[in-house]
């Protein structure tokens, strides 16, 4: 089988192809062009084919990461939104939960209402309405005045229009009919129901989610269906696939539909990467480190299970997406970041970056302002003339002359102690992110391998690792493309889900009413994955319970178990949850009830694995061919700066089992390694470097 990753990201695009017939992972790395991603995207897709030796017509499995949804929400400029909801409720999205950023301010902004999803005047009302616990209507849709409210938006030109009823996650009935009368008066309209983008209850997280479904919604389905069509008329024959937020793929027919969920398609593909990565390399427990031009993602993944976010704490910069998101978190922290002396004289660096464009100063487009890459060329860890193999090469002229002009006069430092110091700030914001999502949610780094990847994450994991007490580094065969790589890793999956309140006891549970709804949810389930043409071999159903203790107001989510819905099946679901709220919390009440608030059913349909293509073997004296150069480059020694005269090795001539001692760098097309004089590098049968320290 023959598959191609296509990652999207906002400097450079990345692409992977993997023959499994022959063994061969061909990688290629382009510059994004912002202004038309879809033609950037096949251009890099036909480089790649032709490098491989192979035609677009002849791939059996296409997958796609994009940040088209997410930059359209952080940059405010989606779709003109109309929103039509229950009489009473207009300004909902408006008052949201009364966060306060900034609690004591009398000035405060906003960001939810300073860039509204849905203008004010675009927020229209009719009567209606259903009531709990059963979803009983008790007033019934107006259809004038609903045909009024859609009359209205359309003459003022907007371009999607989200539908939320109060109580339509219990009955959908209102909902539906209002998405009739919408398709019959503007059958063009791009329409959001939030009973189908997110039938949960806490109105405020479902408003906002259907209205940035909304949002996103038109060009992204735009862009999708220009790829799909682009990619077909140059000869692709299978599916397009997406990488959603969970770390899961989808079809783009589907995506088009649910564009909310590629909110952080990127960094979930990442992580995917990088939990298959040392998977490959022999180790379960990770924590990934995905180092790009301008973010750190962080991941942990114990066991290389996936953690999910909570409900109530997934979000896209200030809006509320409340549908299932990886746990991965990005810091401001890249190549790009800025290094700067601030008004206080506080030497800092990031989180402004200096992004794709001017760029770091030694990319001479511009750039004034001393990045993270540029200290990196002035210490000598990446060589200017190998940069992007050679493609793209660096000014090393400007490097020093913007940290010395910005940096070693305010300061009163050497160049090398300067940006060694921007280095070391970096390499510090990294290990806090990384505590907070491991150390201080229970899990200790010592029982992990740190997997870096990204363009700059092998330049700065050793450093990290140590930091952290983490024994073991395992920098994948392509670093720079990981993400892309990653994407080739991942099931099609879909998230089905509803709010249920019943207890877990005998007495306080409604059994019958569990059961149906757990039916239902997984016939859609089932239903999604035939339509994708999956056989039934392939499917796989899995059940989530989302619990809480009486008297709680949020909810973990509990793995529950196939078979009949009984009293045994309520047992194993209250087990698991105090299971689950142990581990989390480091408590558990087994004699307080507990109530399921949510079912959840994911469907997945395999595909099957890629496997890592294997290299070459040889010993542990690397090929004198390998030793490319030597370069004086710049380390930290017991608090103190050193020239070293380091040898630099050409990763592509590496053969499994070479064993590389520090100092060291090891320079490739898409990302350089660092290896400091107390560690040590082993090619495995992958090509993975594995490091530790001696």
């Amino acid at each position: 089988m023959r598959r191609i990753g296509v990652d999207i990201g906002g400097t450079h695009t990345d692409l992977v192809l993997i023959d499994e017939a022959n063994g061969d992972l061909v990688v290629h790395k382009v510059p994004t062009s912002v202004g038309d991603l879809a033609a950037a995207a096949l251009s890099g897709v036909e480089e790649l084919c032709a490098k491989a030796g192979t035609s677009l017509s002849e791939i059996e499995h296409f997958m796609h990461g994009t940040t088209v949804a997410t930059n359209i929400a952080l940059e405010h400029n989606g779709a003109r939104v109309g929103l039509i909801t229950t009489d009473g409720f207009r300004d909902i999205l408006h008052i949201a939960r009364h966060k306060r950023p900034l609690t004591f301010s009398l000035q405060l902004d906003l960001p939810w209402q300073s860039f509204p999803l849905v203008q004010r005047r675009h927020r229209l009302t009719v009567p209606e309405r259903i009531v709990g616990p059963n979803g009983r209507v008790e007033r019934a849709l107006d259809e004038e005045a609903l045909r009024d409210a859609v009359r209205r938006l359309v003459d003022d030109g907007v371009e999607a229009i989200a539908v939320c009823f109060l109580m339509s996650f219990l009955n959908p009935v209102h909902e539906k009919r209002a998405g009739e009368i919408i398709a019959e008066m503007a059958p063009e309209m791009f329409v959001c129901l939030s009973h189908e983008v997110v039938p949960l209850y806490r109105e405020y997280e479902r408003f906002s989610t259907t209205a940035l479904n909304a949002y996103v919604g038109p060009k992204t389905a735009a862009y999708l269906e220009g790829l799909a069509g682009i990619l077909g008329d140059a000869g692709l024959r299978s599916d397009l696939r997406l990488m959603q937020s969970s770390g899961a793929a989808i079809t783009w027919q589907a995506a088009q539909k649910q564009p909310v969920s590629l909110l952080m398609s990127g960094p979930a593909g990442g992580l995917i990467g990088g939990i298959w990565a040392g998977r490959q390399a022999g180790f379960d427990n990770v924590i990934t480190l995905d180092v790009g031009g301008t973010s750190a993602d962080i991941g942990v993944a114990p066991q290389g299970r996936l953690q999910f976010k909570h409900l109530l704490d997934t979000q896209l910069g200030p809006y509320n997406a409340m549908v299932p998101m990886a746990e991965v978190d990005a810091i401001g922290a890249g190549g790009g970041s800025i290094a700067y002396v601030d008004s206080g004289g506080q030497f800092q660096v990031g989180p402004r970056s200096a992004g794709a464009d001017p760029g770091p100063c030694c990319y001479g487009k511009g750039g004034v302002e001393p990045t993270a890459t540029d200290c990196l060329v002035v210490l000598g860890r990446i060589d200017p003339a190998r940069f992007l193999g050679g493609r793209q090469p660096l000014d090393a002229a400007k490097a020093i002359a913007a940290v010395e002009g910005k940096l070693c006069g305010v300061l009163g430092m050497s160049g090398h102690r300067a940006a060694l110091g921007a280095i070391k700030i970096l390499t510090h914001s990294m290990v806090q992110a990384i505590e907070v999502n491991s150390v201080r949610k229970g899990y200790d780094p010592r029982d992990f391998a740190l997997v870096a990847f990204g363009g700059a994450g092998p330049l700065f994991a050793v450093d990290i690792a140590r930091a952290l007490g983490v024994p073991t580094v395992v920098i994948p065969p392509a670093p720079g493309l990981t993400s892309a790589l990653g994407l080739l890793a991942s099931d099609v999956a879909y998230d089905f889900s509803q709010t249920l309140l019943t207890g877990t006891a005998p007495e306080s549970a409604d059994l019958e009413r569990l059961s149906a709804a757990f039916a239902g949810l997984e016939k859609r389930a089932r239903d999604q994955l035939r339509a994708d043409g999956f056989p039934q071999a392939a499917i796989r159903i899995e059940r989530i319970a989302e619990c809480r203790y009486e008297g709680q107001g949020y909810e973990l989510r509990a793995p529950t178990p196939p078979g009949p819905i009984d009293e045994g099946f309520l047992g194993k679901v209250r087990s698991a949850f105090d299971a689950e709220h142990d581990r989390e919390y480091g408590d558990s009440s087994p004699d307080k009830p507990v109530t399921i608030v949510n079912i959840r059913v994911v469907g997945t349909g395999s595909i099957p694995r890629a496997e890592m293509p294997g290299i070459a073997e040889g010993t542990a004296d690397c090929p004198p061919a390998a030793l490319s150069s030597r370069s004086a480059v710049v380390f930290d020694t017991d608090g103190e700066v050193s020239v070293v005269d380091t040898p630099r090795y050409d990763r592509d001539r590496l053969l499994a089992g070479n064993v590389i001692q520090g100092p060291a760098v090891i320079d490739q097309m898409d990302s350089t390694t660092v290896l400091a004089a107390d560690t040590r590098a082993v090619v495995d049968r992958h090509g993975s470097l594995i490091i530790t320290f001696i």
